[in-house]
C-alpha cells in the first residue's frame, strides 16, 4: 500500500503498543486512547503522518468513566497530527443502538480538557480528555 511507504513498522503486541502510546505521546493526544489487544503491526510515515496498527481479532472496550462503549477493528489506521487523528478507520462508538464510525478526533487547542469525537453520520460527542488517561482504563 502506497501510504505505508516510508514508514517505520513494528511488530509484535509489546513493539507495536510501545509505538502506538509514543504517537499518542508525541501528538499530546490522551494514552488510553488506543486500549488493545494482540498487536500484529503498527506503522507510521513520518512525512504524512499516516499511522496503521493491526491487532489480531477486535476488541470492544469499556471506557467506564463516560460509559462509553468503543469497538477497535482488527485494522485501524488514520493521520495523526497535533492534538489529533484524521480520516481515521476502524474505530467506532455505540451511539443508542447504532455503531457510528469514529472519523476523527480532536484534543481542544488551547486545552479545556475536552477531546472530540466526530463520526461521518454527523454525531459530534464531546468528553473530559482525562476519561481517556491511560490510568483511568485498566
Amino acid at each position: 500500500m502506497a501510504a505505508k511507504e516510508g514508514g517505520i513498522v513494528k511488530m509484535g503486541h509489546e513493539e507495536g503498543m510501545k509505538m502506538a502510546l509514543s504517537l499518542l505521546e508525541e501528538f499530546e493526544l490522551p494514552l488510553g486512547l488506543l486500549p488493545l489487544a494482540d498487536v500484529i503491526e503498527a506503522g507510521f510515515v513520518r512525512s504524512t503522518g499516516y499511522m496503521w496498527i493491526l491487532q489480531k481479532k477486535k476488541v470492544e472496550h469499556n471506557f467506564k468513566t463516560v460509559s462509553k462503549l468503543v469497538s477497535y477493528d482488527i485494522e485501524i489506521n488514520g493521520y495523526v497530527g497535533k492534538k489529533q487523528i484524521k480520516k481515521l478507520k476502524g474505530v467506532k462508538a455505540k451511539e443508542l443502538m447504532l455503531w457510528p464510525p469514529v472519523s476523527e478526533i480532536t484534543v481542544d487547542d488551547p486545552p479545556t480538557g475536552k477531546i472530540r469525537f466526530n463520526s461521518l453520520a454527523g454525531i459530534t460527542k464531546t468528553f473530559p480528555v482525562d476519561a481517556f488517561a491511560a490510568v483511568n482504563n485498566k
